[in-house]
């Protein structure tokens, strides 16, 4: 599947988060590599599989082995991650915080790619999963390696359509079922 596919089966009463699909497939304010990556973290951190294999088939040939094993890396640790310290924000309690999290974490230091753009990668799946305290930290680090503001958004506009399309698309599953029940 393409993401040309992809956006073929968004409804029409979601069209603009088909515009938004071709038209950040072109963003031009990240590098081919950082698109990429985002597409490809934040596909897996929104966890629709015809999301994924359309992003995937899009956006995986733009980077190498190691590029995309990190870009999956990404969104695994953030998956954990941005529940636990999402936890930790949310509960209040700073008795927690003291506590080491003994949760391993390797792939943030060992991903074998630019620093930048692994941490770019992170937010955007820390921005789905709607952690605040992992969207500051990461948000921080890429500013710091030398990213800019526009960069930055465009990664989370990214996150956001492909999020949105994951979560239209779950919602017509029972639908689409339901209409082929009544047409057979």
């Amino acid at each position: 599947m393409s993401l040309q596919n992809l956006r073929d089966r968004v409804p029409d009463y979601a069209k603009d988060l088909k515009l938004n699909l071709g038209i950040l497939a072109g963003e031009a304010t990240l590098t081919d590599r950082q698109k990429a990556g985002t597409f490809i973290a934040s596909a897996l951190g929104a966890r629709n599989a015809e999301v994924v294999a359309a992003v995937i088939a899009e956006f995986a040939p733009k980077l190498d082995a190691k590029e995309l094993a990190a870009a999956q890396a990404a969104a695994a640790v953030m998956g954990m991650n941005n529940v636990y310290y999402r936890f930790l924000h949310l509960v209040g309690n700073e008795e927690y915080g003291k506590l080491p999290a003994k949760l391993r974490m390797n792939a943030i230091a060992m991903h074998g790619i630019a620093r930048a753009d692994f941490e770019l990668w992170c937010l955007a799946v820390s921005a789905i999963n709607a952690c605040g305290s992992c969207v500051a930290s990461h948000e921080k680090t890429v500013r710091e390696a030398g990213l800019t503001a526009e960069q930055v958004q465009a990664a989370v506009r990214i996150a956001a359509v492909v999020n949105a399309t994951a979560a239209v698309l779950d919602a017509e599953t029972p639908v689409r079922h339901h209409a082929a029940a009544l047409a057979a």
